[in-house]
């Protein structure tokens, strides 16, 4: 009996060491907590109008033309100091060659004059012209178009006639580049003319020349140039009224845009629409 006691106390005393044994953890098996710090960042909101309004709003002009000559004015004036071409002249020919700085040469590749690679090495763009995929020059600043078209001009001898020109004579000028060769358009001096007189570009041939006072585009009637404007390009089978009917516009507004006093067009023509 005092046997059987004895060992059941033992048992008791085994059980209860086990289960003390079983709530004992050692410290390294405890994980270790990692503490983390999220920091929030949120997105930048918009100014105030308090704050906007002390930004000096972008100038807008009434046509892609006239911000056209607003950017380029200065270029120009300057390479008729170097060069002696009329800036009047080189405003008109990088207005009706480029649509005004919205065709696809001058927007991608800085080319207000179509100026193609003969003797070009650096970057090209490829664009069809009189054949398809032509190569063209392609710029990273629009005034090294301007220089080149200066160049182009001073550099062929088939062009030498027009600085016996004076430089505030726009209308020998015009007429003279195309009995030169440089447009095969028979209309291409009445065009450069219209936009000259339009526009008053010989204000800028006159300011370079000491005859006048710097001269800035007309703001009035104000639309935003690259909101409310597009670019045509006269493909066969186009007329004013077709094209008008196309932009839901009239053959007046666009006649006025481009400075036309017809109604003919050429293929290849850039228009400048108002949209409406």
């Amino acid at each position: 009996m005092k046997r059987i006691v004895l060992v059941a106390l033992t048992g008791m005393f085994l059980v209860g060491c086990g289960s003390k044994r079983t709530v004992v953890t050692k410290k390294k098996d405890v994980p270790r907590r990692t503490v983390s710090v999220q920091v929030d960042v949120k997105p930048e909101e918009p100014k105030s109008s308090q704050e906007t309004s002390t930004t000096t709003p972008a100038k807008t002009y009434a046509s892609a033309t006239e911000a056209y000559i607003a950017n380029f004015n200065a270029i120009a004036m300057e390479e008729m100091r170097k060069y002696k071409i009329p800036a009047s002249i080189t405003l008109a020919q990088g207005i009706l060659e480029s649509g005004s700085g919205q065709a696809r040469l001058a927007v991608e590749a800085n080319n207000h004059f179509g100026i193609k690679c003969h003797g070009w090495t650096g970057p090209k763009i490829y664009h069809d012209d009189d054949a398809s995929q032509e190569c063209f020059r392609k710029y990273t600043h629009a005034e090294s178009s301007f220089e080149d078209h200066s160049a182009f001009l001073t550099s062929r001898s088939r062009y030498a006639k027009l600085f016996d020109y004076k430089q505030d004579d726009y209308k020998s000028w015009a007429r003279g580049l195309r009995a030169a060769g440089y447009a095969t358009d028979k209309k291409y001096p009445e065009k450069l003319i219209s936009l000259i007189e339009r526009y008053q570009l010989y204000k800028y041939d006159e300011q370079v020349l000491g005859k006048r006072e710097s001269y800035t585009p007309p703001t009035k009637d104000v639309v935003a140039s690259n909101d409310n404007v597009t670019t045509h390009e006269v493909v066969k089978g186009d007329t004013l009224y077709s094209i008008s009917k196309r932009y839901n516009t009239t053959v007046e507004s666009i006649r006025e845009l481009n400075g036309m006093r017809g109604n003919d067009l050429s293929i290849g023509q850039m228009l400048i629409i108002k949209n409406n």
